[in-house]
């Protein structure tokens, strides 16, 4: 975690200042300024716009019943690429601006998922009994061989409570 940190904090910067400095003394002080501007203007479009449609795309799936996980990942990217893009230099512009490109962020979709296992919280289930316990079941089939199934009751159907309400202000 330190090497990453020292990455991030202190040779990313001094990268950054370098290539400035050096392209600065061949382009000069202001168009300099002004490149590193627009990367970050063009580069906030259009992370809004690819966010949007990742939002939509989310939305959609979850009203169809599916799991967005391509999407949830998509959208981890393009929050990083709107950091990159929006931190001044040419390093982490032409990072935030690689991240942009829909092939480089489905590979990189692709080795995340590869790593979260989401099978194990789908195929268990949990329960509660009448104390508040939770107990886990494997297999919802099975659920009235459970020893916790006694104590388990069945929901009231139009179960009415009467009671008498006085407001106090």
């Amino acid at each position: 975690m330190f090497r990453l940190l020292f990455i991030f904090f202190i040779i990313i910067p001094i990268i950054e200042i370098t290539v400035l400095m050096q392209v600065g003394a061949v382009l000069g002080v202001w168009p300099t300024i002004a490149i590193v501007i627009l990367t970050a203007w063009v580069g906030a479009k259009y992370v809004r716009q690819q966010g949007i449609a990742t939002l939509n795309s989310v939305q959609t799936k979850m009203a169809q019943g599916q799991m967005p996980s391509d999407e949830i990942v998509t959208g981890l990217v393009l929050l990083v690429a709107g950091v990159l893009l929006v931190t001044p230099g040419f390093v982490t512009d032409f990072l935030g601006l690689s991240l942009l490109i829909p092939a480089v962020r489905q590979t990189i979709a692709g080795s995340v998922k590869s790593h979260i296992n989401t099978n194990s919280a789908q195929q268990q289930s949990f329960h509660f009994n009448d104390q508040g316990n939770v107990y886990e079941h494997e297999d919802v089939a099975d659920q009235k061989d459970s020893p916790f199934q006694a104590h388990i009751q069945p929901p009231h159907k139009a179960q009415t409570l009467d009671g008498e309400f006085e407001r106090k202000d």
